[in-house]
Order: structure tokens, then C-alpha cells, then sequence
């Protein structure tokens, strides 16, 4: 049986963001010093965050000379497509069709995306 993703809660996500970019383990001081620019968080909420994600199974946390090092273990890719799957459910009955079309009635996609999704299902339905 497949393992259950639950949602991330933005404050989160923005943490496993920055390590999933990472590509390695990283220090707390690297997650702050990539948050500087974005988000007005104090080290101690970083920490907070990070423990949250330690305890939700989403990272794993080892000492390494005085301080703590966090890796993924839910990879960046198995996080989307649970997300993908839950909210094309959730908001559209499982409908691709029905978010397409929503997509395309509010804008927020034309007839170039159109074209380019054709292509990626073409592209799919040939094995390629």
C-alpha cells in the first residue's frame, strides 16, 4: 500500500522547498540564510518548522559536529503528485477535464497551452 502525503501547511513547504533545491543535507544556517530575502522568520520558528517536518516524517535530522543536518525523505516529485492528485480530486471531482476547462474559461491558459498539452499527450500515448 502506498504511503499517505498530507498537505504541507505553506510555512512548511517553504522549508522543504529550500531543501529540496538543495539536493543535500543542509544546516539550519543555510535554511535561514535562504529564507533572508522572502520571510521575516526568527531561527527559533526555522527550528520550529523543522521539527514539524521531522515528526511528519518528511525530513530526518542527524548531529553532525554541534549542530543539525536535515534530509528529504518524501522526495520533491512524490509531494506533487500526491498534492496533484488530491486537489484535481477535491476541487474537480477528478475531472481533468473539468479543471482544463476551467483553467482555459478564466484565462489562465490559451490556445498555445492548449497546443502544447496536445503535444505532451501525443508525445505520451506514443511511449516517447
Amino acid at each position: 500500500m502506498a504511503k499517505q502525503i498530507k498537505r504541507l501547511p505553506d510555512s512548511e513547504l517553504e522549508i522543504m522547498k529550500i531543501i529540496w533545491e538543495a539536493g543535500k543535507p543542509v544546516h539550519t544556517a543555510y535554511i535561514c540564510e535562504e529564507l533572508k530575502d522572502k520571510k521575516d522568520w526568527k531561527p527559533t520558528s526555522v527550528l520550529t518548522f523543522l521539527a514539524r517536518l521531522t515528526e511528519k516524517g518528511f525530513i530526518s535530522s542527524r548531529r553532525e559536529k554541534k549542530m543539525n543536518v536535515y534530509s528529504a525523505v518524501i522526495e520533491e516529485r512524490e509531494y506533487l503528485e500526491a498534492e496533484s492528485k488530491s486537489f484535481l480530486d477535491k476541487l474537480y471531482g477528478n475531472s481533468l477535464t473539468s479543471f482544463v476547462s476551467s483553467l482555459f474559461n478564466s484565462n489562465a491558459i490559451d490556445e498555445s497551452d492548449l497546443k502544447e498539452l496536445r503535444a505532451f499527450i501525443d508525445k505520451l500515448s506514443k511511449g516517447e
